[in-house]
């Protein structure tokens, strides 16, 4: 232990307050009853050691028997000038150790110790005894926050030098409340990272850390450092879906700006706003994909995301793109449906789509009341069919189909019924 400044010429500057032995009333101002025949703790004989919130003290204990402890008295130099107030009354004569806690770093204190003797009495005090706690610890010597972290960032530093250090404390500043808020407790003085992780995308965050020695005593807190999450990836561009294709549709795009695109994914939905479902994913290298649907005139919506090496994928606040598979030919117009002769007579007329390449006529012959044979005629290229297989007195039924180049077939027309009439007998 080392032996601090002693001031004796404070004793008289300075007002004792106290002598009460009830600690729960220490800031009180009571005079102290002072026996001046009660011996006094040998100034000589007081050691001290500082640490940064605590003192130990050491003296000779008294030989007085009509002492029972002793009283410590202190005074906060920079806040409470002259005036002492009592901190520690120790009822033990035999005691000759004393730590004082929860004091400020880099404080300079004035002590003053008394006997305690019974009946409330006391002796004179020591001459003033000065003695400064040590300086706060210094902060981390390194410190720094790693951006372009998906959803996260990584807040590194160098292992405090400090044996004394227990844990560290992890701090993100609140920018809605603008404050600094605990993050984490990182304990080991050997650790040296964390992760903040669950964060949103692009976006900006300061950190700052303080260590902690096994006494909860904190040093200085390090500077701010600052570090950004990395951003999505870029969309896709000039987004396209065909709606003139016989059973699929085919989807189109621009390579998404990122350099570390690894994929694409494609997502469609039947509504334009909701319902979006993953159909497919493809190399960065693909840029077209086919959804095959085996449906004429069937709507779909997509979305392609583009997705980067670190799983991030591109924004969903983008416009799908409308995708529609062919739709079947349009039904051609019938326009004559007679007997002419002993044959059936069909005309009819392309549909406005033009898209017919030959038609298909549909003849249904009844048999009896409940059942008819149906005939299918097919590549009829022109728009007139004539049969000349019929027989008198049955029922027919006509229907016409057009056919495109792709195989598509429209809806048939409504049906025509034609009867060829039965001929007269000569008698």
């Amino acid at each position: 232990m080392t032996k601090l400044m002693q001031t004796s010429s404070l004793t008289a500057l300075l007002l004792l307050l106290s002598g009460c032995s009830n600690l729960n009333n220490l800031n009180t101002p009571v005079k102290p009853k002072i026996d001046e025949t009660v011996e006094v703790v040998n100034n000589q004989t007081i050691k001290s050691i500082s640490d940064i919130t605590s003192i130990a003290f050491e003296w000779k204990k008294v030989e007085d028997p009509r002492v029972i402890g002793y009283n410590f008295y202190r005074a906060n130099m920079h806040k409470d000038g002259r005036i002492l107030k009592l901190v520690k009354t120790i009822d033990n004569r035999y005691a000759t150790h004393y730590l004082d806690r929860d004091l400020q770093p880099n404080t300079k204190y004035v002590y003053q110790i008394s006997s305690k003797a019974m009946n409330g009495v006391e002796s004179k005090t020591t001459d003033a005894y000065v003695v400064q706690t040590a300086p706060r610890i210094s902060a981390v010597s390194f410190l720094q926050a790693l951006s372009d972290l998906p959803n996260r960032i990584k807040v590194a530093w160098r292992p405090h030098d400090d044996q004394r250090i227990a844990y560290y404390k992890i701090e993100r500043f609140n920018t809605t409340l603008n404050e600094w808020r605990t993050l984490t407790t990182v304990k080991g003085r050997l650790q040296a990272e964390y992760i903040d992780d669950g964060l949103d995308n692009n976006e900006a965050f300061k950190y700052r850390i303080t260590a902690y020695t096994f006494n909860d005593v904190a040093t200085f807190i390090s500077p701010a450092v600052e570090a950004t999450t990395k951003p999505l990836p870029n969309s896709v561009q000039a987004l396209n879906a065909t709606n003139n294709i016989a059973k699929k549709i085919n989807i189109t795009w621009e390579p998404s700006t990122s350099e570390d695109v690894i994929k694409y994914v494609i997502f469609r939905s039947p509504f334009k706003v909701l319902g979006f479902t993953k159909v497919k994913e493809v190399s960065k290298d693909t840029l077209e994909v086919t959804d095959n649907i085996n449906d004429d005139g069937k709507e779909y919506f997509y979305k392609v995301f583009a997705v980067d090496k670190d799983q991030l994928r591109s924004s969903e606040k983008i416009d799908p793109a409308k995708g529609v598979t062919l739709n079947k030919p349009a039904k051609p117009i019938m326009t004559l449906a007679q007997i002419q002769g002993a044959k059936a007579i069909l005309n009819w007329t392309s549909a406005a789509d033009r898209r017919a390449i030959s038609y298909n006529v549909y003849k249904r012959t009844k048999l009896n009341f409940f059942e008819y044979k149906t005939e299918k005629y097919t590549d009829i290229q022109g728009l007139r069919f004539e049969d000349n297989n019929i027989v008198s007195g049955v029922q027919y039924k006509y229907s016409i189909q057009a056919n495109d180049e792709f195989g598509l077939m429209s809806e048939k027309t409504e049906e025509a019924e034609l009867i060829l009439p039965q001929t007269k007998i000569q008698k």
